[in-house]
């Protein structure tokens, strides 16, 4: 398992971390998710099912920025 925290920009509500979370934990390979309103998600994944980028990809399609 990796550890990632990634910058999420565009979070503005409960409501928001709630979508990037959901989107997230949906996604093979992704083992733990914690998103917080203060713009940043900490992420536990299987390394060898789901790369940085494809999470990254994930939170922007849910129409969010997101950077390592």
């Amino acid at each position: 398992m990796k550890n990632v925290r990634l910058t999420v920009t565009g979070m503005h509500c409960g409501g928001c971390v709630k979508s990037v979370t959901r989107v997230l934990e949906e996604l093979e390979g992704v083992e733990q998710v914690n998103v917080v309103l203060e713009g940043y998600a900490d992420i536990q994944f299987d390394e060898n099912k789901i790369t940085i980028a494809q999470l990254i990809d994930a939170i922007e399609d849910a129409g969010f920025d997101a950077t390592e």
